[in-house]
């Protein structure tokens, strides 16, 4: 768009350059030194014989008297047909000129091909010459230097200790090489950040360059492949002298995966120019010409697909994993984005991290920005904890659908569903606490049941895993004992699925099946036994058909303790169902209201209860 942009406006300016000139060749070619008579005034001195002679060009007519005096008049219309044959019978000479406005015209159109060619050239040499008016600038470096505004620094990144733990040391010796250098010791040449998106690689490199206080220069794996061959060589080797000239520094080359995937297995065999580019850089990371005091950060989120020469020691020696942060880390990562955000007393941002498993910072760092916007859309003047958790809802539930219209049978059928799936969890054990139920749509769910686990579960026990199968299917067994067996819904559709998948992996890969013992029967996978896979042909048709019955036995039992738990508690699952026809939303301390059997508190101020 850019170029096109460009093209246009050239093309405006040479057409605007070129008519100012014809005008100004037309005006002096033609001057205002004729005065402008009335058509019915010439044809009445016509008729008069009082016309010596006419120069006719187009509708313009210059006109002589027998006087000698000179006039010019137009023509109405675009010809007058009875003009010549009057001139004629009156014996005026008649001299006819070539049209001046179709000359004009036609040699405007004429140039117009040249300007339009003119300005596609001017666009493609600036192109290639990148814009600093060298014919062989494409090969130049697209690092950019960054000295100044260097303001990040390690106490603005949270949430990976140890990954700041491993490149303070980069910090210590770009401050104070001596230090390192007197015993001998070598700083690793370069460092790759490996970890999912938005976990802060690019952060913590910032944060590296900020506490040090060196040059940081910044690219993307991208910027090096060209269409020409030999470009991208060229760049890394311009990036590189350019570096050396501003050492000690630091290099980041942001998603490296882009130029450094493995070589001999792409198109074009070792010819093409990614992979020219790999080899030039890994000449210049470790070749004969050392480059010292030059640190390269590279960061990539698949460290699986990058080619083991860049991987060696020497070239990228030291692997720094940037993974998700845990419950601690999330807090300090909340409470570092809310630093910047007007709280009320009533937020807590430890119950937000427990309620958020599996969030990057990139992820924390929307939900505050979108409890921010929640809040400025409702005009207050404070972010408000109940902000917050209606952020975090969106982000993991989607947006309430409240204009999605449904009758009072089907919200008493969610409500008991709902009702079923925390009952059970309630009571069975090693369950993560419930945090509340609501029957309010979002995004594909009619209602939703959502759960706070108190730390990370890094692991789990065949106990938590068979009441998590429980649970799961206490909406279906809800439904079957209110409505009968006939009238159960298609709302339980996912919780079969992942209750399945997890009776499947307890057999197959997890070993907890008495019969089978701990054998592995099924890779990673959705959970079914692949049959082209390795393991297919180590099992038989009779381990095949025990594997199903060992599932089914499983899902069987804890089918059945839903169902007598449900049936033993009938009274609070009624109770319950009424709690969230009336207010939609329940919490935490209204469920242990009702599992307690006691009359429920009404929402208001629970939040600051809760809280304290």
């Amino acid at each position: 768009m850019n170029i096109l942009s460009e093209m246009a406006k050239n093309l405006v300016i040479w057409m605007i350059v070129t008519i100012t000139m014809m005008s100004a060749f037309q005006s002096i070619k033609y001057g205002n030194d004729h005065k402008i008579t009335d058509y019915s005034k010439f044809i009445s001195q016509i008729n008069h014989d009082e016309i010596k002679q006419t120069r006719i060009n187009g509708r313009e007519i210059r006109v002589l008297k027998n006087d000698f005096s000179t006039y010019i008049t137009y023509i109405p219309g675009y010809y007058d047909v009875n003009l010549i044959k009057s001139l004629s019978e009156h014996n005026v000479r008649i001299i006819g000129e070539y049209d001046n406005e179709l000359s004009f015209i036609s040699m405007l159109l004429s140039w117009i091909p040249l300007i339009f060619l003119i300005g596609i050239w001017g666009s493609m040499l600036r192109q290639i010459q990148d814009g600093k008016g060298n014919p062989l600038s494409f090969g130049k470096s697209k690092a950019r230097l960054l000295k100044e505004n260097l303001n990040t620094t390690l106490e603005n990144v949270a949430g990976c200790d140890e990954a700041k733990e491993e490149v303070s040391d980069l910090v210590e010796y770009l401050r104070n090489p001596s230090k390192f250098e007197k015993l001998g010791g070598k700083i690793p040449k370069g460092v790759l950040l490996v970890g999912p998106p938005g976990t802060g690689k690019t952060l913590l490199a910032k944060a590296i360059s900020g506490e040090a206080k060196v040059p940081f220069f910044t690219i993307s794996g991208s910027d090096f492949v060209e269409m020409f061959v030999g470009v991208g060589a060229a760049r890394v080797r311009d990036m590189f002298s350019q570096a050396q000239k501003s050492a000690p520094c630091i290099i980041f080359i942001d998603e490296i995966d882009a130029v450094g995937r493995q070589r001999g297995v792409g198109v074009g065999g070792g010819n093409d120019e990614r992979e020219q580019t790999l080899n030039q850089m890994l000449v210049e990371m470790d070749g004969f010409t050392g480059n010292k005091g030059i640190i390269i950060i590279a960061a990539t989120n698949r460290p699986d697909v990058l080619d083991p020469a860049l991987l060696r020691p020497g070239r990228f020696d030291r692997q720094v994993l940037v993974g998700l942060p845990d419950i601690r880390g999330r807090e300090q990562i909340l409470r570092l984005h809310m630093q910047r955000i007007p709280l009320s007393s009533d937020t807590n941002p430890v119950i937000i991290a427990r309620g958020t498993p599996g969030f990057s910072g990139a992820d924390l760092a929307n939900l505050v920005n979108e409890a921010t916007l929640l809040a400025a859309r409702a005009n207050k003047k404070l972010v408000f904890m109940s902000d917050l958790e209606k952020a975090k809802d969106k982000i993991m539930m989607g947006t309430e659908r409240r204009s999605l219209v449904m009758t009072e049978k089907q919200k008493e059928v969610t409500a008991y569903h709902e009702a079923g799936h925390t009952i059970i969890s309630f009571l069975v054990p090693q369950h993560d606490p419930v945090h509340k139920i609501t029957i309010i749509p979002r995004g594909t769910a009619l209602g939703l049941t959502c759960f706070l686990p108190e730390t990370d579960v890094l692991t789990f026990s065949k106990e938590k895993l068979e009441s998590k199968i429980s649970a799961l299917y206490g909406g279906r067994v809800a439904e079957e004992i209110i409505y009968g067996i006939h009238q159960v819904s298609t709302g339980c559709a996912n919780d079969i699925k992942l209750a399945t998948n997890i009776a499947r992996k307890m057999v197959t890969q997890w070993g907890f099946s008495e019969k089978l013992g701990p054998l592995l029967y099924d890779e990673e996978g959705e959970g079914f036994v692949d049959k082209s896979s390795v393991l297919a042909k180590y099992i038989s048709e009779e381990t095949a058909s025990i594997i199903d019955q060992e599932i089914q036995k499983l899902i069987e039992h804890n089918y059945q303790r839903a169902r007598n738990i449900l049936n033993e508690n009938i009274d609070i699952l009624h109770a319950m169902k009424d709690a969230l026809l009336k207010y939609e939303t329940i919490n935490a301390l209204q469920i242990e209201d009702l599992m307690a059997r006691r009359e429920v508190r009404p929402p208001k101020n629970l939040d600051n209860e809760k809280n304290k």
